[in-house]
């Protein structure tokens, strides 16, 4: 039986985890945003918090074990009080594509060499898997790992990898025989300064530009076969199975912000004036602001579906599927509707409010495409 009422523990953690997200140091977000930077200090700060040990055993960070949907709670609750969507994709994918997989198919020397650091913000971890050739195809992958004495060689490119440009450690995903297809891909753990490690400079982007985006390039870079995570050709499963804790978490985020986007365009449609009265006395802009309402309830309740089932150890495709082609064009929809609804303010960079809809385009794209989804949900179902 699928129950999503929350503890008085939950919510009030959820609670902190707001306050911490306003208390970020967030003054100078236009300006970074224009500039494509990333703050660091907030990074280390939410990891003094304990964000990043979310998706980690108390074993391994100082804190104590959080449950899953306490997790994502958690994230939904950051997205609402942090408005710098870059930093909080930016911890999501570390969070549950880099530390996660670490915990459940890493060595014992893997997980206490690389997650104590990655909680404590002293180590930033990045999922490399798409390649300028295979983006949607995601497992047609021309990066190779072939076996030599102690190890493997890699070599290949790494295409729009989140973090990349400044991460200290890289899961790598590579084939080790490309004539085995997607049952070749395995994965691995690579450490920037290797000798044949390189990463591009952070790419320009309409959206998320505070979360620095690049390529990562192997050109005959040796890992040793204890930097392998898993058996070989284990990498689609692995690959596979924590994308949809993270679609859980990173959309967590996004509702967040889709709630904030809400009570802001309410806020404003009260106090704003035009011919007299509020703007919210409008049809035009009431029926809006309940398009809204109506996206993000419904979203709520597809995400916290998904939560649970993954909670309970049940498979999710199906479900997780819907819920990114949901909540993503959901989120683009409703940013669109707040522009609306702000007007010349919401047009404006310093209102932030056309922020939230550079960012919800890059939803509809990343962790799989709307398109995507659709033909998944289809073959699910048999068509």
């Amino acid at each position: 039986m699928v129950d999503f009422s929350w503890t008085q523990e939950q919510l009030s953690y959820r609670s902190k985890v707001v306050e911490f997200g306003r208390s970020l140091d967030c003054d100078d977000l236009v300006e970074r945003d224009q500039n494509s930077e990333f703050s660091i200090e907030n990074w280390q700060r939410c990891a003094k918090f304990g964000i990043q040990s979310l998706s980690v055993p108390g074993d391994y960070h100082v804190g104590s074990d959080t449950d899953f949907l306490t997790a994502m709670l958690a994230m939904e609750g950051l997205g609402y009080g942090c408005a710098d969507a870059g930093l909080t994709f930016a911890l999501n994918a570390q969070m549950w594509t880099v530390q996660l997989p670490i915990v459940r198919a890493g060595s014992d020397e893997q997980k206490k060499k690389f997650l104590p650091d990655l909680c404590a913000g002293k180590l930033i971890g990045a999922h490399a898997i798409t390649e300028p050739e295979t983006g949607s195809d995601v497992f047609a992958m021309q990066t190779t790992a072939m076996k030599c004495d102690g190890g493997y060689r890699l070599n290949g490119c790494k295409r729009y990898i989140s973090l990349g440009p400044i991460a200290d450690l890289a899961l790598v995903f590579a084939t080790v025989d490309p004539s085995l297809g997607k049952w070749g891909v395995t994965a691995f753990l690579v450490e920037a300064g290797s000798d044949g490690y390189s990463s591009s400079p952070s790419r320009r982007k309409m959206g998320l530009r505070t979360v620095p985006i690049g390529d990562l390039v192997f050109d005959n870079c040796f890992v040793p076969e204890a930097a392998r995570l898993g058996p070989e050709g284990s990498g689609v499963g692995l690959s596979s199975s924590f994308l949809e804790w993270e679609r859980c978490c990173i959309l967590a985020s996004q509702l967040g912000t889709m709630q904030r986007q809400l009570e802001q365009a309410i806020d404003y449609a009260r106090k704003r004036h035009q011919f007299g009265k509020p703007i919210s006395k409008y049809q035009a802009v009431s029926h809006r602001i309940v398009d809204m309402m109506l996206r993000l309830e419904t979203s709520r309740l597809l995400l916290y579906k998904v939560a649970w089932l993954k909670h309970s150890g049940q498979s999710a495709m199906l479900e997780a599927a819907l819920l990114k082609l949901h909540l993503a064009e959901s989120f683009a929809e409703s940013s669109l509707d707040a522009i609306r609804i702000h007007g010349g303010l919401g047009y404006m960079t310093d209102g932030g409010v056309e922020r939230d809809l550079r960012d919800a385009v890059g939803s509809l794209i990343y962790a799989g495409t709307s398109d995507i989804q659709k033909n998944i949900v289809a073959a699910l179902l048999g068509l």
